[in-house]
C-alpha cells in the first residue's frame, strides 16, 4: 500500500495575495503607505483607522482587511485562509505593522485568552 498522497488547495485570498505580489506590489505598497497616513496614532503606538470596526479594504478584484493587508503586502507573504493576522497590541483597528504578526486561529485563541485573564486592553510592545 503506497503512502497517502496530500494536497493543499490554494484558497481565494492567497491567489489574491500571489497576483498583488506578482503583478500589484509596487501599487500595494503605495496603498498601504496611504492607509498608514489616513489612520491615527494613539497613546499605545497603534495606529488606529477611523472606524468602528477593522477597516476593510478593495484592491484589484479582491478584498480583505486592512491589517491583513498591511501585513501581508509588507512582509510579501500571500497568506492563507487558516493564516491568521495577529495583534499584539489586542486593537483589531490597529494596522501599526510593528503590532502585526502571523499565526493560525489556535495563536489568536490564546492570546485572546490571556488578554483576559491578564485584563489587558492593549499591550505595549
Amino acid at each position: 500500500m503506497s503512502p497517502a498522497v496530500h494536497f493543499r488547495v490554494r484558497d481565494r485570498l492567497e491567489a489574491w495575495y500571489e497576483d498583488i505580489l506578482e503583478h500589484h506590489h509596487e501599487q500595494a505598497i503605495e496603498r498601504v503607505e496611504q492607509l498608514l497616513a489616513e489612520a491615527d496614532a494613539d497613546d499605545n503606538g497603534c495606529i488606529v483607522t477611523n472606524t468602528t470596526q477593522p477597516r476593510k479594504l478593495r484592491f484589484h478584484g479582491g478584498q480583505d482587511r486592512a491589517y491583513r493587508f498591511v501585513y501581508c503586502v509588507r512582509n510579501r507573504l500571500a497568506a492563507n485562509s487558516d493564516q491568521v493576522v495577529r495583534h499584539r497590541c489586542h486593537n483589531r483597528r490597529c494596522i501599526n505593522p510593528e503590532h502585526l504578526t502571523i499565526g493560525d486561529r489556535r495563536d489568536n485563541l490564546y492570546d485572546e485568552l490571556d488578554r483576559r485573564a491578564n485584563g489587558v486592553d492593549w499591550v505595549v510592545i
